[in-house]
């Protein structure tokens, strides 16, 4: 097993659950409200460990209650958080997470500690980059220290995964060719790319586009229709599994999550693909985001009854 170093959020989520989402100027009434572990770079962290990773997290917590049930529950998944910073100066950070009866959701971030985690932070914790094999990055915590880390990371010739969520106006074409893997949905891909459309083919450009950016290879997901991978070899749709979706919560980051392990392991790319989809589609039939991430054992199952991994397009 290779070692998995995430960067990124750790979130505390507030989900409120509710029958439709208001349109402006309304209010609705939610049926439920839960606080819940969260944050882009905690659930990749959490679902890579639980799910047989090597793992350790970077990333930035407030000197509060918060932090520390984030803290814990991390460790408690099998995370090394010994390096993980905290702060007195900003609290944790925080999410509010609107759920409806259909399981799609918006979110409102306020980043908090996050903000923290900066280039002197990462630079301060170099042996994490040296000691690990695998690099995981999202979007949610400064970009100078994503920057960074990208560009420490291909220094020391680790394989590097950006998940570009949420998604920046533009990444400098300089980072764009020293990823292995990035790992955008449709509209995150649309939106790096500067074009519209909504079909299949039209993600496939906009992939294309990417790796002619300098982008190794190109895996976006879909929700339910599965996972896209564009190389300059290869373009194949991995078909998801058919679930009733109760909450799209951190479906994509236990995605990424379970692909870094899938890789770590030694695994085929399109068995790796196989895993993560595998992984998200029991996550999307749980609430929350750690509290929605499987075991390893029930992944394994899911995997073991899919009739086949991948078509072309």
């Amino acid at each position: 097993m290779k070692k998995i170093l995430v960067i990124g959020s750790l979130n505390m989520d507030m989900v409120i659950e509710m029958k439709r989402m208001p349109i402006v100027g309304e209010t609705v009434l939610g049926t439920k409200m839960t606080y819940v572990p969260g944050g882009k770079g905690a659930n990749q962290a959490y679902a890579a460990a639980k799910l047989g990773g090597d793992v350790k997290m970077l990333g930035c917590i407030g000197d509060d209650d918060f932090g520390r049930v984030q803290k814990s529950n991390l460790t408690k998944s099998g995370v090394d958080t010994d390096d993980l910073k905290r702060t007195e100066t900003k609290g944790t950070g925080m999410a509010s997470i609107y759920v409806d009866e259909c399981g799609d959701n918006t979110v409102v971030v306020v980043p908090g500690a996050n903000m923290e985690c900066d280039v002197g932070y990462l630079k301060k914790n170099d042996a994490a980059f040296r000691e690990c094999d695998y690099v995981i990055l999202q979007m949610e915590i400064c970009c100078d220290a994503i920057y960074y880390a990208i560009g420490r990371a291909r220094e020391l010739g680790k394989t590097i995964i950006l998940n570009p969520a949420p998604v920046p106006d533009s990444l400098p074409d300089e980072i764009f060719a020293m990823l292995d893997y990035i790992t955008p949905n449709e509209s995150e891909l649309m939106k790096l790319c500067g074009k519209e459309g909504d079909s299949l083919e039209d993600y496939a450009k906009g992939a294309r586009l990417l790796l002619r950016k300098g982008v190794k290879n190109v895996l976006v997901t879909l929700g339910k229709k599965g996972a896209l991978f564009v190389s300059k070899e290869t373009e194949e749709l991995f078909p998801a599994r058919k679930v009733s979706a109760v909450d799209t919560t951190a479906a994509g980051d236990c995605f990424n999550g379970a692909f870094a392990v899938a890789l770590a392991e030694g695994r085929r790319l399109d068995e790796a693909v196989a895993f993560a989809n595998a992984a998200s589609s029991i996550a999307v039939t749980r609430c929350g985001a750690q509290t929605s991430i499987p075991a390893r054992e029930e992944t394994d199952k899911v995997l073991a009854e899919l009739p086949g991994l991948s078509r072309g397009i």
